[in-house]
Parts: C-alpha cells; structure tokens; sequence
C-alpha cells in the first residue's frame, strides 16, 4: 500500500513538473526570481526528450510500482504512457512539441521585455 501510494505521489510531482516546464515561463513573469528554476526545468525536459536521459522520477516510479507488485512503466517513459495518446493524440506529438517550445520561447521573451522595463523605469501597462 505504501509503495503504491508513493508511486501515485510520483507520478502527480512528475505532471507538476511537466506542466511547469510548459508555463513555468509565465509563472516568472510574477515572480521573477523563478525564472533560474524554469531555465533549469526546461534543460531537464529537453534533454530527457532529445538526448534520452533517464528521468529519476520515473526511476523511482518503477521502483515504486514494482515494489507494490505493479507493472512498472513501458521503456518509453512517463511522457508516452499518461500524456501522449491521452491529452492528445500519437500523430500530434510533433505539433505538440512545437507548441511547447513555442509557448517556452513566448513566455522567455515576454520575461525578458517585463524585466527590461522594470531596469529602465518603463512602466507596463
């Protein structure tokens, strides 16, 4: 039961992760000093996509799992298994992916121009 539970808890911090990688860039936008941890988020994600870095909370996931007598995750991860064929579909998995490296470079850069006119005195309106 304990394992069991600890593998849910993983996985919901693992969605949480995931998602602030997608918006983590905005959330800065009201607190600026977040955006270092979002810079470092987004470098974890795209290299356990691009270069198939093992993710340690699916490490400890399986762990978890398999611990409770549960099949662990398929070798293709967290991604693949609850989101991809699940809030949208496997043949959209390359627009998705732009959309989120747009929506990253969108928030990047109105981070930026907020704290540009914060610098100079420029009020936002």
């Amino acid at each position: 039961m304990l394992f069991r539970l600890l593998a849910d808890v993983t996985a919901g911090v693992h969605f949480l992760f995931v998602a602030y990688v997608v918006v983590g860039g905005f959330v800065a936008w009201r607190w600026p000093r977040t955006i270092w941890l979002h810079v470092a988020a987004v470098a974890w994600g795209f290299s356990t996509v691009l270069f198939g870095f093992e993710c340690p909370l699916t490490d400890l996931e399986n762990w978890s799992r398999h611990r409770a007598g549960l099949a662990g995750l398929p070798s293709s991860g967290f991604i693949d298994n609850y989101i991809t064929g699940v809030l949208y579909p496997r043949s959209a998995l390359d627009l998705v992916r732009v959309l989120v490296a747009l929506m990253i470079a969108v928030s990047w850069f109105g981070f930026w121009f907020q704290a540009s006119h914060r610098r100079y005195g420029r009020a936002i309106k």
